[in-house]
């Protein structure tokens, strides 16, 4: 029987590096996505929808059920960003952020979990460094990045007893289109190079680069794996070391 796997946010960026990775582990994926386009290049199993909206949820889950036999694996990679402090950031957008990345994993694991509790699968949250230290201008994303780590830690604490495993991977910067393009806007405004762009947010990091999404997907790929049986509760950084360094006293020794 081969294991199945549906992968949210499976079109692009991360998520489609960790669905790719996982087909040629063996694996049998189902992407889902909100964009039909990308879905129907990726060469997988696929369904369109929002995990955001309950009834998308419990289709996406059925459909990647009835394509690949059964599901042995979820990976919550969907997600959105929408900048603002507080007092920017509009009571619309930050429903609609909370609504994708954090009520969506709810909701899918919802409807995922008796398929998973049959074949007594594991889930794979993406999270974000973001999640874990706060970030200016991030007011919403932060809050849902580090109830998205909570929410796995209470499914594995739940369903653990169950035989189903639940871990959160938080990825710092990561080299994808978005991060690029975030990269170019600070580029411009500093009137230097995306290189450079990149190299200055990574000034103070330990390996001194940003991950690649084959690297998260790595770790995804073994989280879900045999030799991570005894792992579930954790939140495991991808971020070149940076969750370790104190700023502050980078700062006062600057």
């Amino acid at each position: 029987m081969s294991r199945a796997a549906l992968v949210t946010g499976g079109g692009s960026g991360i998520g489609m590096v960790i669905a790719a990775r996982l087909a040629a582990d063996g694996w049998g994926v189902c992407v889902a996505g909100r964009r039909e386009q990308p879905l129907r290049a990726s060469g997988h199993a696929w369904v369109a929808g929002d995990v955001g909206l309950p009834a998308d949820a419990e289709r996406i889950v059925g459909k990647a059920v009835a394509a690949l036999g059964g599901l042995d694996l979820l990976v919550c990679n969907a997600g959105i960003s929408r900048p603002g402090t507080v007092l920017e950031q509009t009571p619309e957008g930050w429903d609609e952020l909370i609504r994708t990345n954090l009520t969506g994993v709810f909701l899918t694991c919802r409807a995922a979990l008796p398929h998973l509790l049959e074949r007594r699968g594991s889930i794979v949250t993406i999270g974000s460094a973001a999640g874990r230290r706060a970030s200016t201008e991030s007011a919403a994303y932060c809050t849902s990045k580090a109830g998205l780590a909570m929410l796995t830690q209470c499914l594995a604490i739940d369903h653990g007893p169950q035989g189903v495993r639940a871990n959160c991977v938080a990825p710092g910067w990561v080299r994808t289109d978005m991060a690029d393009h975030e990269m170019d806007l600070r580029a411009q405004a500093a009137g230097t190079t995306r290189e450079q762009a990149y190299a200055e947010a990574m000034r103070n990091v330990p390996l001194r680069r940003a991950s690649s999404a084959e690297e998260v997907a790595g770790l995804v790929s073994w989280l879900a794996g045999p030799e991570a049986a005894s792992v579930t509760g954790t939140v495991i950084a991808v971020d070149g070391g940076a969750d370790i360094v104190d700023t502050a006293s980078l700062a006062a020794s600057g």
